[in-house]
């Protein structure tokens, strides 16, 4: 599907592995550089804007504060997280990101590789019924398919990006895309604050 480096980042061809998947045939991606590129590459879901999260906050307020700070972004969302937490993760990706569509990928390139895929509330369901969950995992949530507008004071908005860890100029410049403001006018309204 492609003739170099990890096929289908900023690419199509995740249509092609989205329709792999629904037929049931299963799509291994080739070791890359990092978990997150394999992951999203043979995850099916959009892969022209992701951001790349890290690994969620432990303390459930923390991830929570987090999650807010992120769900109106017009990207597929990429998370590391631990076998131990992720079912408190997915029950609270549930309340804060709704019925976006998520794939699981766990221990990618070993013997024991799995894609799951679902609501976060299905895979919380899912997971919680197995009697361990081991390996390294990657939480991948597509785009919003209904694009939630924030109609929250600019300087509001802005702070609650701050809030969730986002750089000041990335928070700004997020805030000035979302709501077709210039940077400067944002700037000028978080300053006078």
């Amino acid at each position: 599907m492609s003739d170099a480096g990890t096929p289908l980042i900023a690419d199509p061809g995740y249509r092609l592995v989205a329709a792999a998947r629904e037929q049931g045939i299963p799509v291994s991606p080739i070791p890359g550089p990092s978990a997150t590129l394999a992951a999203l590459s043979a995850s099916g879901l959009p892969t022209d804007r992701f951001v790349f999260c890290g690994f969620l906050p432990v303390k459930t307020t923390q991830r929570r504060k987090m999650l807010e700070g992120v769900k109106s972004s017009p990207a597929t969302l990429v998370f590391y997280e631990a076998p131990h937490r992720i079912v408190e993760a997915l029950e609270d990706m549930a309340d804060i990101l709704g019925r976006r569509p998520i794939v699981l990928a766990r221990e990618l390139t070993k013997v024991h590789e799995e894609f799951v895929q679902g609501t976060a509330a299905e895979l919380a369901k899912k997971l919680s019924e197995r009697p361990s969950i081991k390996g390294e995992i990657v939480v991948m949530v597509g785009k919003s398919e209904v694009a939630e507008l924030d109609e929250s004071p600019v300087e509001d908005a802005v702070e609650k990006l701050l809030l969730a860890g986002i750089p000041r100029m990335d928070a700004l410049k997020a805030v000035a895309r979302e709501r077709g403001l210039s940077k400067r006018e944002v700037y000028k309204k978080f300053n006078e604050r």
